[in-house]
Formats: structure tokens, sequence, C-alpha cells
């Protein structure tokens, strides 16, 4: 853990120290390095479950890939902001990366807790780099809004999990992960205990976030810039999921009867928020939506419980966290060059861009679940077990993954064909910086199909 962790912390005063010149050079190459020392991670000798470097913080094969999504994220943030930061004065330009850099030492933390409690303050500690970054960097003038909206959000969803935490603290005696899992099972039969497990679990719903308490999502998404949106969709919407699988453990008795409405609620968002892809005209507010119905998913899996669920909850997570990303980076490319997010204000790209046409297609069959990819191996897994628990979720579930693709073509096929207007014939090229960033999004998530054992969690 710590390899890694110093790692980022030193990287503090290089981005202080270094000179403005090689200020995005030495970021890239430095927390790339990180990135790559972050892969031991997953190559797993523990037979005990857990490999610990102490007390507080330990790896186990539920958080290693989420720590390495973390790690991997940071480069490609660094790699995509350099264009729209740099004509900023170099002080705001160190304090931009300054700001990525910390949010990496948290997210590691957060994943690498061991205790609910440390968990719980990395878990809110987040929200600090993500909303200035939103609120000083955004795009618009609504972003001191989309602002208010996500730490409100989530604090509201968060506090009640804090005082859930405190009682559990208070009834078992320790709020260990690695000594929770062998307590006794808790007899929870009142109507207090219900408050007491919604408390537990609303928090990380609303982080998902869940179809009802997403509104802050795609306000978040399309205000902030396109480090902000990439960190929002790859790995602070997994805090959520890992959250909730690691929380749920210790839930067991009452999750039965109460998770039927969370369940219910996230299959319906997943067909609702599909539905409102179909009528979206800005680019980076499709694809935010579309993360809300893919989380819907992931929440139904981790809600029923059962190792398949879990298992494709984690693989959806991953491989959705690296999709979702190089959309946002493709968005923001073409908002780079044309200056506006409306699709049909864009059209025809391919003919001018023809190799970031291809990066374009090959996300969105990524992002629709193309065999053999890893986001068709979560979908399938989750489906099969929704199927389980009850037959009638093959309509929902169903109708979902039509809606996934037809607004996923419908998003290929109005910024990439048809007639290029004459008012974008002059845009400038791709830089080879940018087919970097996409190839770094992409080329993982192919692997990940010759070894998908490395993001199965417990289940293999």
């Amino acid at each position: 853990m710590l390899k890694v962790l110093v790692p980022t912390i030193m990287m503090f005063p290089m981005i202080w120290l270094a000179s403005p010149k090689w200020l995005w050079t030495t970021a890239a190459t430095q927390s790339l390095l990180i990135a790559f020392m972050s892969l031991t991670w997953l190559k797993w000798t523990s037979e005990a479950g857990w490999t610990s470097s102490n007390a507080y913080l330990a790896t186990d094969p539920l958080s290693a890939p989420l720590l390495v999504l973390s790690c991997w994220l940071l480069p490609l943030m660094i790699l995509a902001s350099q264009n729209h930061i740099n004509p900023e004065p170099i002080n705001r330009q160190r304090s931009y990366i300054m700001l990525l850099t910390s949010l990496q030492a948290f997210l590691i933390m957060a994943f690498g807790a061991t205790e609910i409690i440390l968990f719980y303050i990395m878990f809110e500690t987040t929200l600090i780099p993500t909303l200035i970054i939103i609120t000083r960097w955004g795009n618009q003038a609504e972003r001191l809004n989309a602002g208010t909206y996500f730490l409100f959000y989530t604090l509201a969803g968060s506090l009640p999990l804090l005082v859930a935490l405190l009682l559990l603290q208070q009834s078992t005696g320790t709020l260990s992960m690695l000594m929770l899992q062998y307590s006794q099972p808790m007899q929870l039969h009142s109507w207090g205990h219900m408050v007491w497990w919604a408390g537990c679990l609303i928090a990380f719903l609303v982080k998902m976030p869940l179809y009802g308490v997403h509104l802050w999502l795609p306000k978040a998404h399309v205000e902030a810039p396109v480090a902000g949106s990439m960190v929002l969709a790859a790995v602070l919407l997994k805090l959520g999921g890992y959250g909730m699988m690691r929380m749920m453990v210790i839930l067991d008795p009452l999750s039965k009867e109460l998770a039927y409405p969370f369940i219910i609620l996230a299959l319906w968002g997943v067909i609702m928020t599909g539905s409102i892809c179909l009528r979206q005209t800005d680019l980076k507010s499709l694809i935010a939506y579309s993360s809300v119905g893919h989380m819907g998913l992931v929440a139904g899996g981790i809600l029923i419980q059962t190792p398949w669920g879990f298992s494709g909850a984690i693989i959806l997570m991953i491989a959705h966290g690296l999709v979702s990303s190089a959309l946002f980076c493709l968005a923001n490319t073409a908002y780079e060059r044309t200056h506006s997010r409306t699709m049909i204000l864009a059209r025809g790209l391919q003919v001018i861009f023809p190799l970031a046409a291809v990066w374009w297609f090959v996300a969105n069959l990524a992002n629709l679940a193309l065999p053999p990819l890893p986001n068709l191996m979560g979908e399938i897994m989750i489906i099969t077990t929704l199927f389980g628990w009850s037959p009638w979720t093959i309509l929902l579930t169903g109708l979902g993954t039509l809606i996934t693709a037809s607004y996923s073509l419908y998003m290929f096929l109005m910024s990439q064909r048809g007639p290029t207007p004459n008012h974008i014939v002059g845009l400038q090229p791709f830089h080879t910086r940018e087919h970097l960033l996409v190839t770094l999004h992409l080329a993982p998530i192919i692997l990940l199909v010759a070894k998908p054992e490395l993001m199965w969690g417990w289940c293999y």
C-alpha cells in the first residue's frame, strides 16, 4: 500500500518545485509510473483474502481492481486537462494538478481502509477536491449551482450513515472490516433497525447514484472540466458500489425484505435514464445519464447478495469506469474544437477525423456491451442473477439493454455520421496526446478480455 501512497504524496513537492516548462511532463510521467507500480496489487499471493500493510490499510480482491483503476486514472486526467489549463497562470496550473493528486491519495486511502469509519472519512474528503475542480474550473455559469447540488446531495445522504456507524460500533464493539465478517449476526426486527438499515445504505445509493437521487450527477458532469467528469464517472461513482458491498455483509437478515423497493427503483432507473438519453441534445449530459443506468444494474446486482451478483457488479464497475471516462475524453476533444456540446451542431466528424471516429465507434460498442468485452460479462452476470431472483426482472433488464444499444448508436450516428456542416471543416486535427489518452482507456478494456479474473473479486 505504502509503495503507491508514498510516491503519490511525494508528487506534491514535485508539482510545486518543477520548472514551469516541464510541469505537465513530469506530473504525467510520475503518475504513470505510480499507475504501473499499482499493478502489483493484482498479483494475488495471500490465501487469507487480505494483504495488509498495517492495521488500517490493506487490499483484498474486491478493493485491488478499484485501487488500480484510481491510480490508472491520474495520468489520464493530467493528459486530458493539459490543453485547456495551459493558458492559465502557472500557480493555477500547479493547484489544479495538486487537487487531482490529492484526490488520488484520498481514493487510495478510501479503497484501502480496513476500518469503516476511516473509509467514511475518506469517502467524505473526496468531496473537497472534486467540489473545487467543478466550481473553479467548470465550463459555464451554472457550475456553482452544480457544485451546490453535488455537495448537499452527498452530505444529506451520508449523515445518516455516520449515525448508523456509531450505533454499529456501540453494538458490536468494532468497525474493522476484518472483524465484522466474523461477528455474530445481529438480530434486527424492529422499526428502528429498519431505519438503521436504510441509513447504512442511503449514502452509497446517493453516491452511485440510484434513480431518484441522481439529479446532482448530470449537473456536476456537464459543468465539470474534463478531469472532473472523468474522475466522477470512473471512480467516485464506484465508491458508492464499493461501500454497499462492504456494508451488505453485516446487514443480512433485513436485506431480504427491505431490498425490494431499491432493486425495483434501480431497474426502473435503467429504463428511465435510457429513455432520457434518447432525447438528449447535449453530448456530456447523454454520457452522464448513461452512467446512472449502468450504476442501476450494479446496485441491483449488489442488493441481491449472491456471488454472481457481486462479481458482475465489480466487473461492470471497472469496465464502465474506463469506457465512460473514454467517452468524456472524446466529448471533450470535440468540445475543445467546436466550442459546443450540442450534437446536431457538430455532425459528420468522421470525414474530418477518421481515426477519432474509430475511437468513438469502439467506445460506443463497449458502452452498449459488445461481446466479448468486460461490459457484457458484467451485465450478463447481473441479469442472470436478477433472473434467478425473479423471472419478471428480465422484462426490465432486457428493455434496458435494448435502449442502451439504441442511445449508444444514436450518439455515434449524431456526432460522427451525416453531412459535415461548412462551419466545422477547418478544425485543427487531433493531437498525438489525445490519441494516446483514448488508447490508454480502451487498451485495458480489450486486455481484460484475456484475463478477466483480475476483477472477479472474491469469486474465482
